[in-house]
């Protein structure tokens, strides 16, 4: 193999960086043909081997492995560098779309495209159901696993962090006396590990120096009580329970974000993922527009732009900081950690818990998307959402319905199906 220049890998990842379109499963592909197969900078063995490490981490998959390979070439600057270009220009193209939505928000013709965007989102949550379930449930304890997270967050409105850390500490449990239904592979016993440096000082150096900072600077020159400080602390406790990727924390965002902190309205976390599926980076970029509105709609003592921006800057460092921190202290370990047999068995039924979670986004999508209001209604324990019918949203039924087609039946690309969708609710308007 052979090894490349510092500079290489920056005009490499620059270029992966604009071009990272198509979700995690596309820009893995990506890395792989450009890396493994066209310039042989990394093996097959070592990319794989590092795959699986990414996936037992919160945050970003695709971004953790840019972040490895940069690591594994040039060390903490070449991660920094890998995982900083795979990320910063989507970042870009997601705060200057943030900003044009907060612009046009009221203009009638924008509301009118974004319900075609909401429609196609909906397509695009349920294909990820699909997806995911059929990649994951491979044993009837994961599918019951699956189910039981589905209606621990639809019908007893159980908080996303504990379903999350509660499927991973039962799966820990459950590989120790019955592996097969998790369907484990065989754990050979792992080399020795490649570096002796500690990861307990290197995340301990890194909260302190990075992910503390915004926390530090907003309480000396704003205090304690802005919004920046609860999009600082809501993002950070979200940055560490991403398991499963954006869909899988984006009812649970939305439900914080509308009700808890009042940042968004309900329709809009529809809007920001279908801005975050036009642009290239990880979809968790969508945060970056939660983040925005929040600080744009409280924006004192700044002008409501200068807020804006502000706010997504903090949610973009306490959300992206963390992945670095992880490969950066866990990297060395990386043989030692995939073989670890009740680690292995908390990421499969994580990963078992996250369709269910992804099934709650669906149907949380399509109660908001399909109709005008949504209850929400409580008998003895459970709590649940519920429409009312004689609200329909008969636009966006037929919208859907356009966005499924394009989807499932004519394998269109991510970005037609959007593309799509939007021109043609402005011309169902108009006919109208």
């Amino acid at each position: 193999m052979e090894k490349p220049s510092f500079q290489e890998l920056v005009r490499l990842f620059g270029r992966i960086g604009l071009i990272s379109f198509g979700g995690p499963a596309g820009q893995i592909a990506l890395m792989h043909k450009e890396l493994v197969n066209d310039r042989r900078w990394i093996g097959e063995e070592q990319f794989l081997r590092a795959l699986n490490f990414c996936h037992l981490l919160p945050g970003p998959e695709a971004q953790q492995l840019a972040t490895w390979i940069g690591w594994r070439l040039h060390g903490v600057r070449g991660g920094l560098a890998a995982g900083g270009l795979f990320v910063l220009p989507g970042a870009f193209i997601m705060l200057a779309l943030s900003m044009l939505y907060a612009l046009a928000a009221s203009v009638p013709w924008f509301s009118i495209l974004f319900l075609g965007i909401k429609a196609a989102v909906l397509a695009l949550v349920v294909q990820a159901v699909l997806r995911i379930g059929r990649r994951a449930l491979n044993t009837r304890f994961k599918l019951g696993l699956s189910i039981a997270s589905f209606l621990a967050l639809t019908l007893f409105g159980a908080p996303f962090p504990v379903v999350v850390l509660g499927a991973g500490i039962i799966g820990a449990i459950i590989a120790a006396k019955y592996p097969e239904w998790l369907r484990l592979k065989e754990c050979t016993p792992p080399h020795a590990a490649g570096s002796a440096r500690s990861p307990v000082k290197i995340v301990a150096l890194g909260l302190v120096a990075a992910w503390a900072l915004p926390f530090v600077l907003i309480a000396l020159f704003l205090g304690p009580q802005h919004v920046l400080m609860d999009i600082a602390a809501f993002f950070s406790r979200l940055a560490v329970v991403t398991f499963g990727g954006a869909y899988a924390v984006l009812a649970y965002m939305a439900q914080e974000a509308v009700q808890g902190y009042h940042w968004l309205k309900p329709g809009e976390m529809a809007d920001g993922l279908g801005l975050a599926e036009t642009t290239p980076g990880p979809l968790i970029l969508v945060t970056q527009f939660v983040g925005f509105l929040g600080a744009y709609r409280m924006p004192a003592p700044f002008s409501p732009m200068v807020a804006g921006v502000l706010g997504a800057l903090v949610t973009t460092w306490v959300t992206f900081v963390p992945c670095f921190l992880w490969i950066f202290s866990f990297a060395p370990w990386i043989e030692r950690l995939e073989h670890a047999r009740r680690l292995q068995g908390a990421l499969s039924a994580l990963t078992a818990a996250v369709v269910g979670v992804v099934a709650n986004v669906a149907l949380w999508f399509a109660l908001h998307v399909l109709f005008w209001e949504v209850g929400t209604a409580h008998i003895g324990p459970l709590q649940f959402a519920f429409p009312d019918a004689d609200t329909l949203n008969v636009q966006a039924f037929l919208l859907s319905g356009l966005a499924f087609l394009l989807l499932f039946w004519m394998r269109m690309g991510v970005l037609g199906v959007l593309g799509l969708c939007g021109a043609a609710a402005l011309v169902l308007r108009a006919l109208l």
